[in-house]
């Protein structure tokens, strides 16, 4: 692969501003509030949100995940795990991609686990990846407008909203999730 020495640069900065963004952490306290927020914000995005939600055995929030680079590209956000609508873990997601990024975004997730097995795979399992999980319906545009019925149907409902910013690839595919310390 032939890469010009100045975009391989301009793409090792933006990681590495991506990374000193991701490094400055909130506190739990802050995520817990924005947390909170977010799922507000998901809950006027459509109205179904809310039943979606009150029926899922865990509910998953990243508040703010950052995503960009050119060329390479890295993402990560800081989350927060609900369960009977009390926080129950904390988690970070990440990825790191080559080929397809273009730019620096923002936007939320909210992930939905309708089972207490897809949940309890969620806990158990280590690094878990959205990509890898054949059972995540992933809903990107906006979590607003009419739901597919087939995508209700699967165990994990993955949704991403609140766009900021222009970036060239917003996927979940290849994110990892893990438990923080």
């Amino acid at each position: 692969m032939n890469l010009n020495p100045l975009k391989t640069a301009a793409a090792f900065l933006l990681v590495g501003v991506l990374t000193a963004t991701a490094a400055v952490a909130d506190s739990r306290g802050e995520l817990d509030h924005r947390a909170r927020e977010t799922l507000d914000q998901f809950y006027s995005i459509n109205s179904q949100n809310h039943h979606l939600a009150d029926r899922a055995a865990g509910v998953l929030v990243f508040p703010r995940v950052t995503k960009g680079g050119l060329g390479i590209g890295g993402e990560h956000g800081d989350g927060l795990l609900f369960i009977n609508g009390q926080p129950s873990g904390y988690y970070n997601v990440s990825a790191a991609s080559v080929g397809l990024t273009a730019g620096l975004a923002r936007h939320s997730e909210v992930i939905l686990f309708m089972d207490h097995h897809a949940l309890d795979r969620f806990q158990n399992g280590h690094d878990w990846s959205i990509g890898a999980d054949t059972d995540v319906a992933v809903i990107s545009r906006g979590a607003g407008g009419s739901y597919d019925s087939a995508q209700l149907n699967r165990p994990i409902l993955a949704f991403m909203f609140g766009e900021h910013g222009l970036i060239g690839d917003v996927s979940l595919a290849g994110s990892k999730i893990s438990q923080a310390r």
